[in-house]
């Protein structure tokens, strides 16, 4: 059964996104340039996480995306990968002008394939290098490309600031969590007028 074959008005799927990566690379201004359009040059750090929700619509499937922006202080590493748990996608982010944000990608990336549940290599991911709005650019362009061909995520140099290419990586991550095989089997519908539970049915 096609997937928009169940969809109405009154219908959505859930997707349950998490954002992760080093203190200070830009989790939280990405995340709020994509849901609200806004971008401010200081933000408090995020302990533990935050989640906003953004109603998307991608061929003809309304989507609502609950997404958990985790904060990257090495202290709250073992909170934080808790919230893996139950993700449909991750969005890994580095700062293209901080290296040691970058090399960190590996430690990240294994983390949360090590606390999904089931660990799947069809895990959905994306990777976005921020900050390229910045002139003191230290990760080259091709050393993040080869990175991410090695092992199949697509990538995406994105700024924050000024908007270039957010929406595009954030709903790229959405199409492709839609298009995991666990999900293809089991969608989690909920009407948007019930009070109950969301159920999960499957195709």
């Amino acid at each position: 059964m096609a997937l928009k074959s169940l969809m109405n008005p009154r219908k959505k799927v859930d997707l349950k996104l998490i954002i992760v990566g080093a203190l200070g690379v830009g989790k939280t201004s990405l995340l709020h340039q994509y849901v609200h359009k806004t971008f401010f040059e200081e933000y408090q750090t995020t302990l533990g996480a935050s989640i906003l929700s953004k109603i998307i619509t991608l061929d003809d499937t309304t989507l609502k995306l609950q997404i958990w922006d985790t904060g990257g202080q090495e202290r709250f590493r073992s909170m934080v990968s808790t919230f893996y748990k139950g993700s449909d996608g991750c969005i890994l982010a580095f700062d293209v002008t901080d290296p040691e944000s970058f090399e960190a990608l590996d430690i990240w990336r294994d983390d949360v394939l090590a606390k999904i549940n089931p660990m799947e290599e069809s895990y959905p991911m994306v990777v976005l290098g921020n900050k390229i709005d910045l002139e003191d650019r230290k990760v080259p362009r091709e050393v993040a490309h080869e990175w991410c061909r090695e092992k199949d995520i697509p990538y995406y140099e994105v700024s924050a600031r000024n908007d270039i290419n957010v929406v595009q990586a954030f709903e790229v991550l959405a199409s492709r969590a839609l298009l995991r095989p666990s999900f293809c089997t089991s969608i989690i519908a909920v009407d948007w007028h019930s009070t109950k539970a969301p159920q999960r049915i499957t195709l």
